[in-house]
């Protein structure tokens, strides 16, 4: 495994896991958000240019979100 699939997996793996405890605080919602643009570098790195623009598209959503979540909290 090179470098760069090091780097998929674990931007992939973080994005997951805080997908699932994203509920419990706005906290969590930023942290998706990051392995969003995480997943979208590993994206454009690997050159699949559509999975790396819809995941910048999702950390942008997710970090709107926290946005509103901290608002409201």
């Amino acid at each position: 495994m090179d470098a760069i699939t090091l780097f998929g997996l674990a931007a992939v793996t973080a994005t997951l896991v805080f997908y699932a405890l994203e509920n419990r605080s706005p906290w969590y919602s930023l942290a998706f958000a990051g392995a969003c643009a995480l997943g979208s570098i590993y994206g454009f790195l690997q050159g699949a240019w559509p999975f790396g623009l819809i995941e910048a598209i999702w950390a942008l959503v997710a970090a709107n979100r926290w946005c509103l979540r901290k608002r409201d909290a």
